[in-house]
């Protein structure tokens, strides 16, 4: 008995020194209102809900529908990353590069015979793999964040790269667009689709492919060394009043297409968003969980599957980091600031987390009314 009282004695000790360690390594980056003790046990504590949060996703990976064990997870998920400080806490750090690292091993070992494999990088990041192609959107490090520690390392970035045949940017911010992650794709000889506002007093400019932003218009993109060729329909959408946003349309050889809308936020486009899904079919729509109008958004698409993107983009103040439960209420009909949004929306949802992964097959998605 004294034995094993004296392991366990020592095994504590060798916990908390560990901790100590991590926290000593990183408490001048914490929050400063706080003291010492008290900073070590909320990185502790984020340690303990990550955890659970890992262990339930694991068990219960994206679907439809979602079980409530699922959703809860995502909720822990949200009151940990809206600590003022998530993203300076090693617990955090190592939850968004584990994942990502998760998602890259993934990226690089799954063979797709049928349908298409979506996975959710960081903030409003997907890479897709069909069976001939891997596009990706919005690949970003997270160094916008400006926190040392948070960012992905360029070695899992550049395999990340490795596996995509194209990137698509919707827009000049850095959350979206990101410089030296459009040089590895470039440096690899494939090709970065942007607007024309995206780096333009930069080197890299003369790089990069511009389509036109023209409505319904599918135009022909060449990857793979000229071998393969996608459709694409570049919306001319727009990031409040002024900012040029991209809104990809893209169809893959295989006949299936998504549309990813970076942050698409002004109303004056929804004389075309009424539009793309009387014009084409739209398989998965990944919008900005917070666009304007997602009702309306969801009807004019009229999409098979939503994916949301950009929930928790660390770089943002807490009352912007767009939370999980936001996204269920927008779903739901039960957020509603102006005044709007009252009635919710009908197509099947998928919320996924950092590094997560969903089986995309046609066939198990009818096209829905759009709103209840």
């Amino acid at each position: 008995m004294k034995k094993i009282f004296l392991t366990f004695c020592l095994l504590l000790l060798v916990a908390l020194s560990n901790a100590q360690n991590i926290q000593t390594a990183s408490f001048d980056h914490i929050d400063t209102t706080l003291n010492k003790t008290q900073n070590i046990f909320l990185n502790t504590q984020a340690e303990a809900f990550l955890s659970q949060v890992n262990n339930v996703i694991s068990k219960y990976p994206p679907d439809y529908p979602e079980s409530e064990a699922r959703k809860s997870a995502l909720l822990l998920l949200d009151a940990v990353l809206h600590d003022l400080y998530a993203s300076h806490r090693p617990p955090v750090q190592s939850f968004l590069k584990s994942r990502i690292k998760k998602a890259i091993d993934e990226i690089e070992n799954t063979k797709i015979t049928s349908g298409a494999c979506i996975w959710k990088l960081y903030n409003h990041g997907f890479v897709i793999k069909t069976k001939s192609v891997t596009l990706g959107f919005d690949l970003v490090s997270g160094i916008d964040v400006n926190v040392k520690g948070f960012t992905i390392p360029d070695e899992d970035i550049r395999r990340l790269v490795s596996q995509c045949d194209v990137l698509f940017v919707s827009h000049l911010h850095d959350d979206h667009a990101e410089e030296s992650v459009a040089q590895f794709f470039i440096d690899q000889g494939k090709p970065v689709v942007a607007p024309k506002e995206v780096w333009k007093d930069k080197s890299i400019y003369t790089h990069i492919t511009h389509l036109e932003r023209v409505p319904h218009t599918e135009q022909t993109l060449l990857i793979q060394n000229k071998k393969q060729n996608l459709k694409v329909v570049v919306y001319p959408g727009h990031q409040g009043l002024d900012i040029e946003n991209n809104v990809y349309l893209v169809s893959t050889p295989e006949g299936l297409s998504f549309s990813q809308m970076g942050d698409q936020s002004n109303n004056d486009d929804f004389e075309w968003i009424d539009k793309v899904g009387s014009n084409h079919a739209v398989d998965v729509l990944m919008p900005n969980c917070w666009t304007n109008n997602i009702v309306r958004v969801a009807k004019g698409f009229n999409p098979r599957l939503i994916i949301t993107g950009h929930e928790n983009e660390m770089g943002h103040t807490i009352d912007h980091r767009e939370p999980y439960w936001l996204t269920y209420q927008r779903k739901n009909g039960l957020y509603k600031p102006d005044g709007i949004m009252d009635i919710g929306y009908d197509t099947p949802l998928i919320i996924m987390t950092w590094g997560e992964s969903y089986l995309y097959k046609r066939e198990n998605f009818s096209t829905a009314p759009s709103s209840h």
